[in-house]
C-alpha cells in the first residue's frame, strides 16, 4: 500500500470530513475528481483494478496528469491535517508559530515577525523543550542586527542558560545510558529493593546537581529506561513494584499535566499489562478502568490512541475468567471506526476471537475469523514468525473438525514456505507440533500407536520445562495433554 492509501485509510471520520471542507473552499471546478479519488481510496483502499479504471476513464493514457490529480490530493490532505492540528499540543503549535515568524521575515515585516517568535519562544518555554528555545534565541539575536527594539543581550543570556540546560539534559542522557547497562548485566532483581539501590547509587555517582537529581525530565526518563529494560528481561515481579511505586510517587508530587498526559496513559497501560503477567487478573481490570478514566482527562485528547490498548487489557484479562465476556467485548468492538482503520487492530480482533472460539470447542467459527485474518494487509506484512503460529492455529482447529485432507494439503504447504523458520530453535515447538500432525494422519485410534503416544508424551514433558507462555498463540501443551486424555477416555 503505497503512502496516499495507506493515509487516506488511517484518517479518523473526523479527519476525512475536515479534509473535504477544508478542500471544498479550493475552486478547482469540475466534478472534483479529487474528491471522487479520494472517497474511492478510503472505500476500496491500495485496489490496483479499482484505481486503474479510475484513472483510465478520467485521463486515459495520459498519465501525467492522473499522477498531478494523487499529489495535489496529498498535499490537500496534508494542509488540512496541518491546519486540523495547529493546535493539538504546545511543541505543534511552536513550530506553527516559528513557520509565521520566518513567513513575515522573509517580506521584511519586523513587528509581525516578532510577533510570532514571541509566541514560538512562550511555547517552547511551557514545554521546556530547550532544542526549539535554542533556535527561537538565535533567531532574536539575528533580528537584533535589523532592529533597535530587540536587546542582543538578553537573548544572549537566555541562550547561554538554555545552553547549560541543554547540557544538562545530556547529563542525563549519560546517566540513562549508564543506568540501562547496569539494569541489563545485573543479576535477576527480588523485588524493588536492589533496582531502587542500583538507581540511586548510579545517580549518585553520575550526577552532582542535587536540583537535577529531582528534575520531574529526569525521573521521567529514568521510568523510561528502567521500564523497558525490566520488560525486556521479563522480570514481571520486578516490574510490577517498581511501577506501582512510580504512579505513587509522581501521583504524590503532581508531576503529570497536559504536556506529559502521554506518558502518564502508557503507565497506567504498564501497570494494566504487568498485573495481567503476574495472574492479577481483578487488578489489572480495577486499573484498566483508571485508565480509562485518565483517557477521558484533557477533553479525550488521548482517547483514541489509548482506546485500542483499553480494550485490549479487558479482553487479556476477562479471556482468562470470563471467555464470553471477552467474545462479546471483541465482538462489539470489531465496527469500532478506531479498529477498522487500523488493519493491526483488526489482526488483534480476529486472532483473539480465533483463539476464544477455540478454546470454547467452537472451531468452525474459529477458522472462519482465521480466514478473515488472512485478507488483511497486516497479515501480509506480518512477520513469518507470527504467520507461521496463526497456521498451526488453523492445522489445529481443522484437525478437531476432522478435515484431515484439507490438513494434510495445508500440512505440506506450511512446512514447504516456512521451511527457513522451522530449522531454527524457536521453532522447535510448531516443527515438533507439525511432525506429530503428519503422523495423526494415518492413524484411527491413538491409543493403538505407542511409538506416537511416547513422542507425545517427551513433546509436553519438554514443553513443560520449556515453555512459554507468550510464545504460542494456541497452547500446544494443553491441547495435546486433551488429545491424550481423548484417546484413554476411548479406551
Amino acid at each position: 500500500m503505497d503512502h496516499l492509501s495507506r493515509l487516506i485509510q488511517g484518517l479518523t471520520r473526523e479527519q476525512a470530513r475536515y479534509y473535504k471542507l477544508h478542500a471544498a473552499r479550493t475552486a478547482h471546478g469540475g466534478d472534483r475528481l479529487d474528491f471522487q479519488l479520494f472517497d474511492l481510496i478510503r472505500k476500496k483502499g491500495d485496489d490496483e483494478q479499482a484505481l486503474e479504471k479510475f484513472c483510465t476513464r478520467h485521463y486515459g493514457d495520459t498519465k501525467n496528469a492522473w499522477y498531478r490529480l494523487r499529489n495535489r490530493l496529498l498535499e490537500d490532505i496534508n494542509r488540512s491535517l496541518t491546519t486540523l492540528n495547529y493546535d493539538e499540543d504546545e511543541y505543534i503549535h511552536a513550530l506553527h508559530m516559528l513557520a509565521l515568524y520566518r513567513h513575515f521575515s522573509t517580506l521584511n515585516k519586523q513587528e509581525e515577525a516578532r510577533y510570532y517568535l514571541r509566541r514560538a519562544e512562550l511555547n517552547a518555554t511551557a514545554i521546556d523543550h530547550h532544542e526549539l528555545l535554542d533556535i527561537v534565541y538565535g533567531e532574536y539575536i539575528r533580528l537584533s542586527h535589523e532592529t533597535l527594539h530587540i536587546n542582543p543581550e538578553v537573548y544572549i543570556n537566555k541562550r547561554k542558560t538554555n545552553r547549560d540546560q541543554l547540557e544538562a539534559i545530556r547529563a542525563i542522557d549519560d546517566l540513562l545510558s549508564v543506568v540501562t547497562y547496569r539494569l541489563k548485566t545485573a543479576q535477576n532483581f527480588a523485588g524493588e529493593t536492589p533496582i531502587l539501590e542500583l538507581l540511586k547509587n548510579t545517580t549518585d555517582a553520575f550526577l552532582r546537581d542535587r536540583n537535577l537529581k529531582n528534575s520531574p525530565a529526569l525521573r521521567f526518563r529514568i521510568y523510561h529506561a528502567v521500564s523497558q529494560v525490566l520488560l525486556q528481561r521479563r522480570e514481571y515481579s520486578a516490574l510490577e513494584t517498581y511501577l506501582l511505586r512510580t504512579w505513587r510517587e509522581f501521583s504524590k508530587d503532581e508531576l503529570f499535566d497536559r504536556s506529559n498526559h502521554d506518558t502518564k496513559l502508557q503507565l497506567l497501560t504498564y501497570i494494566v499489562n504487568t498485573l495481567f503477567k503476574n495472574n492479577k487478573y481483578k487488578q489489572s481490570l480495577r486499573w484498566s478502568e483508571y485508565l480509562k478514566s485518565a483517557m477521558d482527562e484533557y477533553n479525550g485528547m488521548l482517547y483514541d490512541k489509548y482506546m485500542f490498548f483499553y480494550y485490549n487489557a479487558l479482553v487479556i484479562n476477562y479471556s482468562v475468567i470470563d471467555r464470553a465476556k471477552a467474545i462479546d467485548i471483541l465482538n462489539s468492538i470489531s465496527n469500532y471506526p478506531q479498529i477498522t482503520a487500523n488493519a493491526f487492530h483488526q489482526l488483534f480482533v480476529h486472532l483473539n476471537l480465533s483463539v476464544l472460539l477455540f478454546d470454547q470447542g467452537e472451531y468452525r467459527d474459529s477458522v472462519k475469523h482465521l480466514t478473515r485474518l488472512y485478507m488483511l494487509d497486516s497479515y501480509k506484512t506480518a512477520d513469518d514468525s507470527l504467520k507461521l503460529k496463526i497456521a498451526a492455529c488453523e492445522l489445529i482447529a481443522r484437525y478437531e473438525l476432522d478435515q484431515l485432507d484439507v490438513v494434510d494439503y495445508k500440512l505440506k504447504s506450511v512446512r514447504r514456505e516456512f521451511r527457513e523458520q522451522l530449522k531454527t530453535d524457536a521453532h522447535y515447538p510448531e516443527k515438533e507440533l507439525f511432525d506429530i500432525l503428519k503422523r495423526l494422519m494415518g492413524v484411527a485410534r491413538l491409543r493403538d500407536e505407542p511409538v506416537l503416544l511416547e513422542k507425545i508424551r517427551l513433546f509436553i514433558s519438554w514443553m513443560s520445562n520449556n515453555h512459554r507462555e507468550d510464545s504460542q498463540i494456541i497452547d500446544y501443551h494443553k491441547w495435546l495433554q486433551n488429545l491424550l486424555q481423548k484417546s484413554r477416555l476411548n479406551a
